[in-house]
């Protein structure tokens, strides 16, 4: 059941998504991460960046909203639930005021009766760049509330 929902040969790529500067001061609010280098672009410029960049976790957060661009609807009767990461690797920053998109490509699944986990090949760009921010590869599960 899963396995069809999910399967496809092209990877998936979501919307872009702004990292503007009111984005990066929310999520120092509630992480109460304020380190300058994400607040301040001189500090940023002084630590070796082009200005400020965007918290490696706030990128990496991001792949829930873009997961709901690109996987299909599930069935009323079954729900998804993150599973966590095997791997993650923050491979280049995010400048502040970036747009950024998801590439999602399911390279795993291992289904059960009535439920799968899903392993995916996830990685976070930045527009006008070929290098992937972040990759990772993300667990997920699903099942069918009445298993």
């Amino acid at each position: 059941m899963f396995a069809e929902l999910f399967a496809s040969p092209e990877p998936k790529l979501s919307r872009w998504y702004e990292m503007s500067e009111d984005r990066v001061r929310a999520f120092a609010d509630v992480t109460e991460d304020w380190q300058a280098i994400h607040l301040d672009p001189d500090v940023g410029r002084a630590a070796g960046f082009d200005g400020a960049v965007v918290h490696g976790y706030l990128a990496l957060s991001m792949l829930s909203a873009m997961s709901y661009d690109v996987l299909p609807d599930l069935p009323a009767d079954c729900v998804s639930v993150n599973y966590g990461f095997d791997r993650v690797r923050f491979i280049a920053p995010v400048p502040v005021g970036a747009r950024v998109q998801g590439r999602f490509q399911m390279s795993e699944i291992e289904e059960n009766e009535g439920s799968a986990r899903v392993r995916w090949d996830v990685s976070i760009t930045c527009e006008g760049s070929e290098k992937p921010s972040v990759v990772a590869d993300w667990l997920t599960y699903f099942k069918r509330k009445d298993v």
